[in-house]
């Protein structure tokens, strides 16, 4: 689409340069939809401080086990959190550095404003 208000051909261009593909942009989408839900937030700030089960995650945010599963399945799934058998336990934490940067970012852009 052209659209003839000013003489901006010099900042499309830069613009253009710098596009990712539309795959990339979906796949970033799709990571912060899953960060979009207060529950998975919650989930992510406790992991951001200590790896737990899911028992332990169901009493912090009082959620039944299997919400809380459903949550994880959805974090597990964006490759925001990780799972770690011990025996017949799983235990989660969050999948990088990453994570705690995105999460971290957010939180200062909200309470600083």
């Amino acid at each position: 689409m052209i659209v003839d208000c000013c003489d901006h051909q010099k900042e499309v261009e830069n613009v253009r340069k710098t596009l990712i593909d539309d795959e990339t942009i979906y796949d970033l989408a799709d990571l912060f939809k899953a960060f979009a839900d207060s529950t998975r937030m919650k989930i992510i700030s406790m992991l951001k401080e200590e790896e737990l089960c899911v028992g332990a995650l169901s009493e912090l945010i009082n959620v039944n086990q299997s919400a809380v599963s459903h949550q994880l399945r959805v974090l597990k799934n964006s490759k925001i959190v990780k799972p770690r058998r011990d025996g017949k336990n799983i235990f989660y934490s969050l999948d990088d550095e990453h994570i705690k940067k995105i999460y971290d970012m957010g939180l200062e852009h909200i309470l600083k404003g």
